[in-house]
Order: structure tokens, then C-alpha cells, then sequence
């Protein structure tokens, strides 16, 4: 994708979200929960009361303000959220899940369906209850295992001009934020602050949607922390594309920035930028496995941290991973292709990956001004590709590791890049680049010295 693309994209996403905060401007009506019975209290379920607040509110429209008073803890199970209002978490607000699946009329917390011009906003906090969803904590897998059931906790779904504005949520059981099928979306200054051993708990999930800024976040979590996907849906949501994620701060134990797992339809004309991944076991990731294509990506000006973790999470401290695996062996796939990775700094205990398969080779991707550092730091086993999920290939690949494995793809340029390599290398650290079964291989001003020089080359291409 060329820069002149990408900047009409992100005037284009200014533009557009200029023109939500004009549609869902504030209204000087109010209406407090606390009038239509809401106690409180923590204990009553208020999610009647709630309901009918958001109804009134939706009656009157025009930016109603649903307001949630401060300093008071309400029990909720399902709220249907609904167009033309302003939902506000006031001060210190929390709204507090029921752990009763019967409570429950889905599996949200907080719903909306077709709504237009929501904007959901405020200081305070929805609180998931994670650990009350689990089983127990296994020692040895060092993970929470759930309960056969547990709430998202936020499902919102082919919403238009949708706000969601400064709010906090924490301990979410399941997914925190999906988002099915929306347009023009602004996510700004929101928290998510999850258990970091709760599987599944991703933190945003934009999902067929189209049109969306999501800025100013900061995230931790056990899984993926801002997932793009296309998920296998009975409804035609169409593609994900125009997606600009930008200046965040994220926390995971999967992966910071990804696209994918579920590749269904196309995802394209997505931006990651000036974001600060702490802790991941894959920094920036695409994980292509279904029919769709994924293409016109860029990751700029990033800087990560990537390691090993236990056995049930995925990944394995991958730098970065671009793979295109088929989900199964009937699996039609699609294509990665016009992939930027610019000013990109991180550390890693595992390799960059740009992992294409005889079925779906990976072409046109371009790396620039890209600096990793590989060293070894914890205790869980190396000398491992992660290639979930597949049934396709190997699972757990036993693979040595190379500052950057290149494997069945077509025009790659390495400009102005470094491989380094840290104070504890062990014996599988191997080349600094290595390829197989690819071609159009362009390292131009690269720097990267073999982890071994007694045993393997720095560069080391092999021929088709």
C-alpha cells in the first residue's frame, strides 16, 4: 500500500469521527437510573430498573443521557443498550455482573443490536467477576480453568456511529469488547484491566467491521490484547477494513496487536501504530487460517516485548509471526499480501516469522528500519514454532530459531534491519536470516551476525 493511501485513510478516519461526535452530541436531558429503582447496592439486581431508564431514554433520543450515579455498585445480568443515547458511567460507577447464568436473556453483559449514534461513556468500570467463572487455577498449565458458561461482556452488533469513551473494564471471564459487524467506531482512552492467567479474555475485537479508531487505550490481559478477526457467521457482516489503531499501551499473554485467528472474509487497510506492547508472547501477529485475504496492513513505530509462556497459550514468544496455515486439510485459504512492518523495535525469545505453506504462499511484505533482539530469559522449553490452530500441520513445530525464518514466500525486502542476539543463546539459536523455499529475497543494508558463527552462516538462503 502506498503512503499516499494510507494518509487519505486516516484524514478519511479523522473525518468520519469528527462527524460521530457531532451525531451523538450531549443532550441536556438526563435520566438517572437511580429514579427509575435502581438501588445500588451491589446485592439487588437492578438490571430492571436499568432497562427501563435506557428505554425512556432511547423514547426521547437525541443524545439522552442515561446517567449511572457514582459512589454505588449495581448488579446487572443482560442491558440492551439502544440508538440515539449516551450511556455514562458517572465517577466511580460500577456496574457488577451477575454470576447466574438464569439472570442471563444472552450471553452479554451489555448488548446492542442496530443501534445508531450510542455513545457509551464515563469514569467508572464494569466489573466481570473472572475468577467466580472459573474452576480452578491448574499449577502446572499456570491458567484458570472456567466454568462450562461465562458472560462476554461487551457484544455489540452492526452498531453505526458508535462512541466508546474513557471507561474502564476489569476481570472480564470471557471476551471484554466485541464488536460484530459495526461502522465508523471511535474507541478513545478506554482500560481494560483483566486477569493475565484467565484464557480467553481478549481485550478489544473488532469482528466485520469497518471504519473504526481505536486510540489512547491501555490494556492488560490474559489473551489476544486488539484482535481484528472475520468469524464464521450465519449473517453476511462483510469484510473488516479502515481500521487505525494508535498510541496504546498493552499487556498480554498472547498477542499485542494481531489479525486474525478467524479469517473468513477479507481484512484490509489496517494501521497499528505508535503503540507500546509490554509484555506478549507474539508482538505483532497475523494469523491467517480461513478462506479469506489479508491485505494493505501496516505496523509502525512499535516497540515490544515477546516471551515464552506455558504450555496452554499460544504462541511462543515470537517477534513477530505472519503465517498462513490452513485451519484443515480440506481448508480453502486465502492469501497475506502488502504487509508493511516499519520502525519496529522489540525483544524476543523466539524468532520473526513470516511463515507461508505450499497452500497460501505470502508475498509483497516489507520490512523497514526493523531492530530485534533475541536472547533467553524463562523457564519454559524453546527450540519450538507455534502453528495453532491446524490440523493441516504440526501443532508445536520443533524448529530451531533464527533471528528471522522466512519459509514459502515470494518478494520480501529487509531494509536497513539488525538481528541481535542477547547473553543467553542457546544451542538452537541459529542464523540471523534464514529462508527456504521462497524467492524475491531483498536484504538491503541488513546487519546480523549467525548466534553461532562456528556452526552456521549469518545469512543462510536456500534455493527453491
Amino acid at each position: 500500500m502506498n503512503k499516499s493511501l494510507f494518509h487519505t485513510f486516516l484524514i478519511f478516519l479523522v473525518l468520519m469521527n469528527t462527524g460521530i461526535q457531532s451525531l451523538v452530541a450531549q443532550s441536556k436531558t438526563v435520566i438517572d437510573i437511580t429514579k427509575y429503582g435502581a438501588k445500588g447496592d451491589g446485592k439487588t439486581l437492578d438490571t430492571k430498573a436499568i432497562q427501563n431508564a435506557i428505554d425512556k431514554a432511547a423514547k426521547l433520543g437525541n443524545g439522552t443521557k442515561v446517567l449511572v450515579p457514582k459512589n454505588r455498585q449495581y448488579l446487572i445480568s443482560t442491558l440492551v443498550l439502544k440508538s440515539n443515547i449516551e450511556f455514562h458511567l458517572e465517577g466511580n460507577a460500577q456496574l457488577l455482573v451477575s454470576t447466574k447464568n438464569d439472570d442471563y436473556a444472552v450471553e452479554g453483559s451489555i448488548i446492542a443490536n442496530d443501534a445508531e449514534n450510542l455513545k457509551i461513556s464515563g469514569t467508572g468500570n464494569i466489573n466481570g467477576r473472572a475468577l467466580e467463572f472459573m474452576t480452578h487455577y491448574d499449577t502446572i498449565k499456570e491458567i484458570w480453568m472456567p466454568m462450562k458458561w461465562r458472560p462476554k461482556l461487551f457484544i455489540l452488533t452492526k452498531c453505526k456511529n458508535l462512541k466508546i469513551i474513557d471507561i474502564t473494564i476489569e476481570k472480564a471471564p470471557s471476551w471484554s469488547l466485541h464488536m460484530l459487524g459495526c461502522e465508523n467506531v471511535l474507541i478513545d482512552g478506554i482500560k481494560i484491566k483483566n486477569n493475565l492467567d484467565v484464557p480467553n479474555c481478549d481485550g478489544i475485537d473488532p469482528d466485520h467491521c469497518r471504519n473504526v479508531e481505536i486510540r489512547n487505550c491501555k490494556i492488560s490481559c490474559g489473551d489476544d490484547a486488539i484482535v481484528i478477526k472475520v468469524t464464521q457467521q450465519e449473517t453476511d457482516y462483510g469484510p473488516s477494513s479502515n481500521i487505525w489503531v494508535h498510541d496504546c499501551e498493552l499487556e498480554t499473554q498472547d498477542s499485542g496487536v494481531k489479525i486474525g485467528t478467524e479469517t473468513t472474509q477479507d481484512i484490509c487497510n489496517v494501521v497499528f501504530e505508535r503503540c507500546e506492547i509490554k509484555t506478549s508472547c507474539r508482538g505483532l501477529t497475523i494469523q491467517l487460517r480461513d478462506e479469506g485475504n489479508v491485505h494493505d496492513i501496516l505496523f509502525k513505530d512499535i516497540n515490544f516485548m515477546s516471551r515464552y509462556h506455558s504450555n496452554p497459550w499460544w504462541g511462543r514468544g515470537e517477534a513477530i509471526s505472519l503465517t498462513a496455515i490452513p485451519r484443515n486439510p480440506e481448508t480453502k485459504i486465502g492469501k497475506i499480501y502488502k504487509v508493511k512492518i516499519e520502525n519496529v523495535k522489540g525483544l524476543a525469545e523466539n524468532s520473526i516469522r513470516v511463515n507461508g505453506t505450499k497452500e497460501s504462499r505470502i508475498s509483497d511484505i516489507r520490512f523497514k528500519n526493523v531492530a530485534v533482539t533475541l536472547n533467553r530469559w524463562t523457564k519454559y522449553p524453546g527450540n519450538v514454532f507455534d502453528n495453532k490452530p491446524t490440523k493441516a500441520y504440526e501443532s508445536i513445530e520443533k524448529h530451531d530459531t533464527p533471528g528471522i525464518s522466512i519459509r514459502f514466500t515470494d518478494d520480501i525486502v529487509l531494509e536497513n534491519c539488525s538481528i541481535r542476539w542477547g547473553n543467553n543463546i542457546p544451542d538452537y539459536f541459529t542464523n540471523a536470516v534464514q529462508a527456504v523455499e521462497s524467492t524475491g529475497i531483498e536484504l538491503i543494508n541488513f546487519k546480523g551476525e549467525s548466534a553461532n558463527p562456528l556452526k552456521y552462516k549469518a545469512i543462510d538462503i536456500s534455493k527453491l
